[in-house]
């Protein structure tokens, strides 16, 4: 089970004069998700379009500039939508080429979501880019097409610039990285699902996770877990070198789990490994324009790192030291350059020409604290460029939530009840997400479930990534009951969920944003049932509250309590 706990949240800029929400349900289908036409709610007075609010707010390093995809209301005849763009926003508006245009539109996708159209342009201008919008508001394609259209189309400035240099191949690779194998294989289908005229996708993607060696043939986009690529990169010097060189684009998804608790040191390795390749050919090249221009010099300059290690840099604070360096070491051994003396090189770490583009994309973002992801991120990269989406860490507005207070002889009654009335669903197939806290919790309300009568399935980390993975697939294709842990409450995309259901209430603010985001994706409504108990008072009311004063969800610690014991309830199943 994922349990992630933060004491804070990201600053939501909102419009000074928020326009009355009157909502639109819309169409809106994947390549490789089968979906549902829903009836339309229809307004004679509003529409919205997209503007870009463009912020400047000053921290302890200087300015970092904000964009919010936010929503101006204008007088017209169209109705008012939270999801997508204007009508007459298009992708090719966006910026993006006629052959990924067409891509798009085969794979089913219409219109930009207003997070896409805030996204694909700052992300198609070189800049490093922070996507921190609400769950379900298309963040995924928001950084793929972007990416995409750079490698498929780069710049003339980049097109001989590889191979000018001798150092870097030509081939250039965009790197996504994921916390969990099951993420990485679905950010792999939606990349496959953008194709070209002839159907075959517009790149070569792969996985590099799970059972998943590294590829024989050179991809153009490479997804996995850090675990999963430094075990590929470290036992093969070579290999590691020419990969860092060929990594152009590199994406952090569920940025707010890599930066933090395990994942944090691996993935500070690779960015350590990564800006060292960015310093080490900044210089060489400043030292091939030197040398050009010193015609008459008998004999050429040297460019390159001498054999002693170069002052590490820390970026999760100033008066830390980060252990475990050996990568850049290993890249310096391995260089063809000759030296650069240390004086140059403490130049160089603050002042060097960047060729790779970092991008983060999180639905959850806390920046308060030194170590929080967001406070990581404003240290590493102060000034990237933040794309806030309307409903950060707020409550979705085409959400329907219920809350029930239960106590242990009233929990299963209340259970079965919540279950059955999202099996009363209108929408054709019914798909009805139920979570617990542990997996004895899950595996006892499925047995209580299938007591009364309700099939259902069950996912948590006891179960293989095999059979977790066709549990996915039948749940996308079939529909039902889907009993999980929080597991499946962070990235995984199943079409028209329903209904939530919460039968252990959420461990913290940040997971209950996960878990009621697995409903009302993609402009569409859903219904959200949390049961909860007097030990879950103080989080609740401060979520209730937050969402009847229209404010971010205000995090509150606590302590993990056992909450429903659904473990005491196994007989029921017996």
């Amino acid at each position: 089970m994922l349990v992630y706990r933060s004491a804070s949240m990201l600053h939501f800029y909102k419009l000074s004069s928020p326009p009355k929400l009157l909502l639109q349900r819309l169409k809106h289908s994947y390549s490789y998700l089968s979906s549902s036409p829903l009836s339309s709610l229809s307004s004679p007075t509003y529409s919205l379009r997209i503007r870009l609010f463009w912020l400047n707010q000053s921290y302890r390093r200087g300015n970092r500039r904000f964009s919010t995809a936010a929503a101006a209301v204008v007088s017209d005849k169209g109705g008012n939508d939270t999801f997508f763009a204007d009508e007459g926003v298009s992708w090719a508006s966006l910026g993006l080429s006629d052959r990924l245009c067409r891509a798009i539109s085969n794979a089913g996708l219409e219109r930009p979501s207003l997070v896409q159209a805030a996204s694909i342009p700052s992300i198609l201008s070189g800049k490093d880019v922070v996507v921190a919008a609400e769950t379900g508001s298309g963040k995924t394609h928001a950084y793929l097409v972007p990416l995409i259209d750079k490698l498929c189309n780069p710049p003339d400035h980049l097109k001989d610039y590889d191979s000018d240099q001798g150092l870097m191949p030509s081939h250039r690779i965009s790197l996504v990285l994921c916390p969990n194998v099951l993420l990485c294989e679905q950010v792999v289908r939606m990349a496959c699902g953008l194709c070209d005229d002839n159907g075959e996708p517009l790149l070569k993607v792969t996985a590099v996770c799970g059972r998943q060696g590294w590829p024989v043939n050179q991809p153009d986009i490479i997804v996995s877990t850090p675990a999963a690529l430094l075990n590929n990169i470290d036992p093969k010097k070579q290999r590691k070198l020419n990969f860092v060189r060929g990594v152009k684009y590199v994406v952090f998804d569920e940025a707010d789990m890599l930066l933090c608790g395990s994942f944090q040191n691996q993935v500070i390795r690779l960015i350590n490994m990564l800006r060292f390749d960015e310093k080490q050919l900044s210089q060489v090249s400043k030292c091939e324009l030197e040398n050009t221009a010193e015609l008459g010099s008998d004999s050429p300059g040297e460019c390159g790192l001498e054999d002693g290690e170069p002052q590490n840099e820390s970026i999760l604070a100033e008066d830390e030291d980060f252990e475990g360096d050996n990568e850049v070491e290993d890249l310096k051994e391995e260089s063809e350059a000759g030296s650069i003396n240390r004086k140059d090189w403490r130049r160089v770490r603050k002042d060097y020409i960047r060729s790779k583009q970092y991008i983060f994309v999180a639905a959850t973002l806390p920046v308060n604290g030194k170590k929080t992801a967001g406070a990581v991120l404003k240290r590493m990269f102060p000034d990237a460029n933040w794309i806030s989406g309307n409903y950060l860490h707020c409550h979705n507005p085409r959400l329907e939530q219920k809350w029930v207070e239960v106590a242990v002889d009233t929990q299963v009654d209340a259970l079965i009840d919540a279950v059955n009335q999202g099996s009363r669903s209108d929408v054709g197939v019914s798909r009805t997400m139920i979570f617990a806290n542990t997996v004895d919790a899950v595996e006892a309300v499925a047995k209580i479930l299938e007591r009364a009568g309700i099939k259902c399935y069950c996912y948590h980390k006891d179960i293989s990534l095999e059979e977790r993975a066709k549990t996915l697939v039948d749940f996308r294709e079939k529909g039902g009951v889907f009993v999980c842990t929080d597991a499946a409450a962070r990235g995984v995309d199943v079409p028209n969920v329903s209904h939530v259901i919460q039968a252990d209430f959420a461990t913290s603010a940040v997971d209950f944003l996960h878990r009621v985001g697995r409903t009302a994706r993609a402009g569409q409504y859903g219904l959200v049932t949390s049961l909860h108990t007097e030990s879950n008072r103080d989080l609740v009311d401060a979520i209730r509250q937050a969402k009847k004063l229209g404010r971010p969800v205000v995090p509150v610690k606590s302590e993990m309590h056992p909450l429903m014991k659904w473990q005491g309830s196994k007989e029921l199943g017996t």
